[in-house]
């Protein structure tokens, strides 16, 4: 039966689903294997974090519904890490929303700005979500390469020029998964520059945000001028502590 459901026949293979079976089997076989599959954090969370949780769980009024954009405290405190690690300001009312993590934020607004037909830039390759979400939405992928150099804004260009209808949103994710490249903040300044001139919405996977090297810290697109008036950007609870399976994440910038 799941042959006839349209959006799935659409899909490709979720590499973490093939690979998560291929360890299954080689498990079932008593084969000892090293799983480099999910990605988990080999970390545990903060111990001062599972306080918290713990103490909150035991509050009989905190297991109702939450507000659809996520608790003013919580979405202060995202504006607040901006404001810290980014010198950018946010307006927690507006420009902050909740997520189920990065991975659903980015699937949920795929569902939401995408019309059957459209055309959206992707990095290939990318984290499965990047693509399978407007894939499901009913979207076409055209696939621009992931190093963040003068070939990417080649390919930009070849894109709108020879592509109909036009592109309406650029997907980028940097550090990058699965290819760990970074981008710089004149990469973002050319990539606003580029998405205003295009009229083409920009989503932003920061969810490596905290892992970098050499003390060069990563930035964000919206440090760039100008970029909430076309970029919105997800950011994650999962890596920076370790948090994966609590499923917190944010979006931020353009309130549109």
């Amino acid at each position: 039966m799941q042959d006839d459901f349209y959006r799935i026949k659409r899909l490709p293979p979720y590499v973490i689903a093939e690979v998560n079976a291929m360890r299954a089997a080689a498990r079932a076989r008593g084969d000892d294997i090293i799983d480099l599959g999910m990605g988990n954090p080999d970390l545990p969370p903060p111990p001062h974090v599972i306080a918290k949780l713990a103490e909150v769980a035991a509050k009989p009024d905190a297991h109702g519904y939450s507000a659809s954009k996520g608790i003013a405290g919580l979405r202060r405190a995202q504006s607040a890490y901006y404001d810290r690690r980014f010198g950018v300001d946010l307006d927690p009312e507006t420009e902050v929303v909740v997520t189920l993590g990065s991975k659903e934020g980015l699937a949920n607004l795929a569902q939401a700005i995408t019309a059957p037909g459209d055309v959206v830039l992707a990095p290939n390759p990318s984290y499965p979500i990047h693509t399978f979400g407007f894939i499901i939405a009913g979207a076409t992928i055209r696939s621009v390469p992931t190093t963040p150099d003068e070939k990417y804004f080649e390919a930009l260009e070849r894109a709108v020029r020879f592509t109909v209808p036009r592109p309406s949103v650029l997907v980028m994710g940097y550090p990058s998964n699965p290819t760990a490249e970074v981008a710089d903040l004149a990469f973002y300044e050319r990539v606003v520059a580029f998405a205003k001139k295009h009229n083409i919405w920009v989503l932003s996977d920061l969810a490596y945000s905290e892992i970098y090297f050499d003390g060069v810290p990563t930035p964000s697109i919206l440090q760039v001028p100008g970029a909430k008036d076309v970029a919105i950007e997800f950011t994650s609870m999962s890596k920076t502590y370790s948090m994966a399976g609590w499923r917190i994440g944010f979006a931020v910038g353009n309130k549109t």
